[in-house]
């Protein structure tokens, strides 16, 4: 199924922001996984301080809408700022169709994560555009 969703990227706080997004939309958190839950695929192993923070969250919020959320991590030297606090998702039906958008997209484009498997299964990039709009392409095939 294609969808966008909104991406937002945080530095510790996805966890409380997604609280307070949970009580103004009215609606629970559907998804949320700790960087502690991907040591088993290979992660590596992160700070103490960082093990509990959030990997991956969703919350539906507005017409089907889903707000996604990570807390960047300082040990991997991530810091959010103005041009990586905010992503646009696409998650799109085919390998194909997620190439064809990441190429076009980075046409003149910089800052990204080529187009690659990942080890919770899905097929993920990341690019900033040439106009500084950050995309996510992300296929996941039916399982």
């Amino acid at each position: 199924m294609q969808r966008v969703n909104t991406y937002l990227n945080f530095q510790g706080q996805a966890e409380e922001a997604f609280a307070f997004y949970s009580k103004v939309f009215g609606t629970q958190v559907t998804v949320l996984s700790r960087f502690s839950d991907m040591a088993a695929m290979g992660m590596g192993e992160l700070p103490a301080s960082e093990r509990d923070l959030v990997m991956h969250a969703e919350l539906p919020i507005l017409a089907g809408h889903v707000l996604m959320a990570t807390d960047m991590l300082r040990s991997m030297d991530q810091q959010t700022r103005v041009g990586n606090n905010t992503t646009l998702c696409l998650d799109v039906d085919s390998r194909e169709e997620a190439d064809r958008l990441y190429e076009g997209l980075s046409d003149g484009g910089s800052e990204g994560s080529p187009m690659a498997d990942m080890p919770w299964g899905a097929y993920w990039g990341v690019v900033l555009d040439r106009y500084g709009v950050r995309w996510m392409v992300n296929h996941t095939p039916a399982s």
